[in-house]
Order: structure tokens, then C-alpha cells, then sequence
């Protein structure tokens, strides 16, 4: 990369970084006969490992999990990366002892992780995960707006504690109806 962009990556001022240069502070860094200065990207020497995380809350899913899964693959294949890894589990979003899902942030090999959407990784908590895991979290269907965004959290709230007090077979009834009220009292 070049030595403005190693600058802004690390929030110091041009000068400051070209101040290390002149010092040989900054490992690798050289010149070219054109004048231009590059860094070494650190994640440029890293091989690329990408890892697809496929979820869903219960085994009767199995058949969505599996094509979940191939979906994000595709997408996968489609960007022209290569996946070296699938995690597919049935667990709730809200469950924090997904064994898979663990493994995976642990490893150090790890440089991509791609889901479908948000919530298949985890239904809270998806900034902290993003802030602190070390490589980069790839979310094929993002909401694009602050409100659907809002509205989305609510029902997996409301999805996720219907679940667990009535049974996941009966709540998807009544999941269905609070939806159908929610977006009925937003288009009011």
C-alpha cells in the first residue's frame, strides 16, 4: 500500500509517517524509482482462508442449513474466493455455547468469515463479534436502512422468546400474526 494510505490505516498524519520512513521505522517499506513509498500490507502476506458459517435454530431446518450453506458458497465462488472451510449448526442465535461457531473465531487461520445474513451468526452482539475477531465478518443480505434494521432486532427478540416459552412449532403461528401487526401499525 502507499504511505498515505499506510497513514490514514494507522490515523497519523502523512508527515508523521514519512518521518518513520526516513527513520527506517517502518518494516519493509521501500521506494520506487517513481518516488511513490509502499508498506507492505500485512494482510496482503497472509494467505486468504475463507470460512462459510451456515445457521439455523433447530434440527427440523436441517434441509434450509443445507442450502443455506450452499448458497453462501456460491456467493463464495462467485467473488472468486476460495472456501477452505464449512461450519453448518443448529443452535439458537441466541445460544453463546455454539461449539462451531467458537472453533471458528478461534482459529488463527481464519481470514474471512461469510454468512447469508446477520442473525445467522448471531441474533446480538454481531459489532462486538465484528470489532473484536481479528479478520474480516462478510455479510451477503445486509439492511440497508437504520429502521428495517430496528424492526429486524425486534422480531428475532420477539421470535427468540416466543420459541422458548410455547415451543417452536406453536410459535411460529403466533410469530407470523405479531409480524403481520407490526408491519401493519409501521404502515399506519
Amino acid at each position: 500500500m502507499k504511505l498515505s494510505d499506510y497513514a490514514k490505516e494507522l490515523g497519523i498524519s502523512y508527515r508523521t509517517a514519512w518521518d518513520l520512513f526516513k527513520r527506517g521505522q517502518i518494516e519493509g517499506a521501500y521506494k520506487l524509482p517513481t518516488g511513490t513509498i509502499i508498506v507492505p500490507n500485512k494482510t496482503e502476506n497472509k494467505a486468504e482462508y475463507v470460512a462459510v458459517y451456515a445457521r439455523v435454530s433447530s434440527s427440523e431446518d436441517k434441509p434450509d442449513l443445507v442450502n443455506q450453506s450452499k448458497r453462501v458458497q456460491a456467493f463464495c465462488q462467485a467473488k472468486g474466493w476460495i472456501v477452505k472451510r464449512v461450519e453448518e449448526e443448529c443452535a439458537s442465535g441466541l445460544n453463546d455455547k455454539r461449539p462451531k461457531l467458537m472453533k471458528l473465531l478461534k482459529d488463527h487461520e481464519v481470514t474471512k468469515i461469510v454468512v447469508e445474513h446477520k442473525d445467522r451468526l448471531t441474533r446480538f452482539g454481531f459489532n462486538y463479534i465484528q470489532e473484536l475477531w481479528q479478520g474480516e465478518l462478510i455479510v451477503i443480505n445486509e439492511v440497508a436502512e437504520d429502521e428495517k434494521d430496528l424492526m429486524q432486532d425486534f422480531v428475532s427478540l420477539i421470535t427468540s422468546f416466543t420459541a422458548r416459552l410455547y415451543g417452536i412449532r406453536r410459535s411460529k403461528r403466533k410469530t407470523e400474526k405479531i409480524i403481520e401487526e407490526l408491519k401493519n401499525d409501521s404502515c399506519n
